[in-house]
Parts: C-alpha cells; structure tokens; sequence
C-alpha cells in the first residue's frame, strides 16, 4: 500500500515518465494563505480576524502566508534556477508540514 499524498505520486509519476522529454514536474503544496476568500465564508470582520488567528497558530512561523510568497516559489520552479529539481513536493507553509 502506498502512502505517499497523491500530489507526490503525480510528481514522482510523471517525472519519470516525461524525464526522456526534459519536462520536470514539481509540485507545490502552500499552507494557509491571507486571501479574500475569508470575507466571503465570514461576513463579522472579529470573525475574520478570530478565524485567521486560529491559522496563524498553526504556523511555526507565527503567521499565514501572502499569495505573493506563493508566487515567488511557483516562478523559481518554473526558471532556470531550479533546473536541477523535479519530481519534489514543495511545501510553502510556515514550516506546518515538518511539525
């Protein structure tokens, strides 16, 4: 039985199968983002403000993350800096995934 998340068998899969091709597949796994979308599940801002709180703690690194930092590792995955990396999951959350 496999236990890898399915994002990480995709990766895994399809970098050895598009490797002949020099595609390299990588995968990216954000943790909670600070986005508009909370406004619209709650409408009371101290909700809001309780709800992205309670995010927050979860993080190691005290705080949820910005699209735009999102955006910054989805363009190094996409250059030529990262030519040597395929077939990873990369996680972009504060540390959540290795606690």
């Amino acid at each position: 039985m496999c236990t890898a998340p399915p994002r990480l068998r995709f990766a895994r899969t399809w970098t050895a199968d598009l490797k002949d091709r020099k595609i390299r597949v990588n995968t990216l796994s954000p943790g909670p983002i600070d986005t508009p979308i909370f406004e619209t599940v709650v409408t009371e801002k101290d909700q809001v403000e309780q709800l992205k709180a309670g995010f927050a703690a979860q993080v190691p690194l005290g705080r949820m993350g910005k699209s735009e930092e999102i955006a910054t590792v989805a363009l190094f995955l996409v250059s030529d800096d990262s030519s040597f990396v395929t077939g990873i999951d990369l996680s972009v959350d504060g540390g959540m995934a290795q606690v």
